[in-house]
């Protein structure tokens, strides 16, 4: 029996041994979960109503949502937490056996290593990954020139056309996302192959490329023997980004001079000055996928391809980043303001287009692949579909955490259940374009 095979048993087996033993401690304790669930949702409410406002009303409405959260923490082990602890244990490990058990490897086709590769790094990136793991010397050691990004003065993209145009057969990056899109953008233009490098902080763009983030050095392998696919990239007035756009609440907070010191404060002092009852709302104007005008809500992201939102797993990945559209969310409405005449209000709108635009009468603050930058309206978004050769390294998953992912509960149980029973795993994104032998089911069992 394979391992992947068993993972799905378990799975199955521990989320419904955690199902059954949480019904059966709500009917015992009944009504006690209902009491404790009624706190949870006063604190809730208490506490966002709180952060909508200033001054006593805001600490008001915070102290009440951690004496509602203290209050069901006390009834829940009140009489002892050890069922409830085990429901949450068995839970757990039912979701982590079912990533295991969804868990691909993509088998990219392989391609010619280019003669002439040229590595761009930021040292400082990701806490000074590059100089930890000697990337340059290990560039050097599989014949890629290193070039680092030192002078305080130094223009990324001048850079790698200048290398481009020394001969450059490949471009690799190895620093954060908005130096991804950079030397990408550049790689497109030119046809070449691009390699991304992990050694930014968080390595978005790499964990969807089906890169190893834990494996920076093994990641330049991909100028060595890695395998080839491409994969889109997105632009918003003209300037690319590989991950996504951000407009709202937290755009608006990262302009901010204390932000960098203050993260958590600058962003609650920013809430009740743009969403709250006496705030100025975002002025954002945007067309839903029904042809209809609507204002813009707390949050929109752009990003390039889809992100699974508020999942149980793989939730903040892109199953995908080849289907050829944007991934388009709507998150919130400002408070006392209608978002459309024709829709009514929901929390968040999620769909997918090619293009998508914002209107508005001011320039717009933004955050694009994590930096702070304003954009001039209107902010007309695009995909740019199959653009990017990418390479990686053949010991690398080649495909996304949530490529094999399907959207749904019951899904999600269905195809566990065909893999318990001895099927066969198949993609349900837009992997699924590539061929079944390349879907790997045995080199990266879980």
């Amino acid at each position: 029996m394979s391992r992947r095979r068993l993972a799905a048993i378990g799975a199955l087996s521990f989320g419904a041994a955690g199902l059954v033993l949480a019904v059966v401690v709500a009917v015992v304790e009944f009504p006690r979960g209902l009491i404790a669930l009624a706190c949870v949702t006063i604190a809730v409410v208490a506490a966002w109503h709180g952060v909508l406002r200033t001054g006593a009303i805001r600490v008001a409405g915070l102290l009440i949502g951690l004496i509602g959260l203290g209050a069901a923490l006390a009834l829940v082990v009140s009489d002892g937490a050890i069922e409830e602890i085990l429901v949450v244990a068995l839970l757990v490990i039912g979701l982590a056996l079912a990533r295991s058990a969804f868990e691909v490897r993509v088998r990219l086709p392989s391609q010619p290593a280019p003669q002439r590769p040229v590595l761009f790094y930021n040292p400082k990136s990701g806490g000074g990954k590059a100089e930890r793991f000697a990337l340059a010397d290990e560039a050097r050691a599989r014949g890629i020139e290193p070039i680092e990004l030192g002078a305080p003065d130094w223009d990324l993209e001048r850079l790698v056309r200048d290398a481009v145009a020394a001969g450059a057969d490949g471009l690799a990056m190895a620093g954060g996302d908005g130096s991804q899109a950079i030397v990408a953008m550049v790689a497109a233009e030119y046809d070449l192959p691009y390699a991304c490098i992990p050694a930014g902080t968080r390595n978005h763009f790499a964990l969807d490329l089906g890169v190893d983030r834990d494996d920076v050095v093994g990641a330049l392998d991909a100028f060595v023997r890695g395998g080839e696919r491409r994969v889109d990239l997105a632009e918003v007035n003209g300037r690319v980004f590989v991950n996504n756009v951000s407009l709202g609440l937290y755009a608006e907070a990262v302009q901010r001079t204390g932000y960098r010191d203050a993260k958590l404060r600058t962003l609650l002092d920013t809430v009740p000055e743009v969403v709250g009852p006496q705030g100025r709302g975002l002025d954002l104007r945007w067309t839903g996928p029904g042809g209809h005008e609507h204002s813009a809500g707390a949050v929109i992201l752009v990003s390039n391809n889809r992100y699974r939102l508020g999942r149980a797993i793989g939730s903040g990945t892109r199953p995908c980043i080849d289907d050829g559209l944007l991934g388009i969310t709507v998150a919130g409405a400002p408070a006392g303001r209608a978002q459309s005449r024709h829709l009514p209000q929901r929390p968040l709108r999620e769909w997918a287009a090619p293009s998508f635009a914002v209107a508005a009468d001011h320039p717009v603050p933004a955050g694009i692949d994590g930096e702070a930058v304003q954009l001039d309206p209107p902010l007309r978004f695009h995909v740019r579909p199959g653009v990017l050769r990418v390479r990686v390294a053949p010991q690398h998953p080649g495909a996304s955490p949530s490529a094999a992912l399907p959207d749904g509960l019951a899904r999600s149980a269905r195809a566990l259940a065909r893999l318990a029973a001895g099927g066969e795993l198949t993609p349900m994104s837009a992997h699924a374009r590539l061929p079944a032998h390349q879907i790997d089911t045995t080199t990266r069992e879980p």
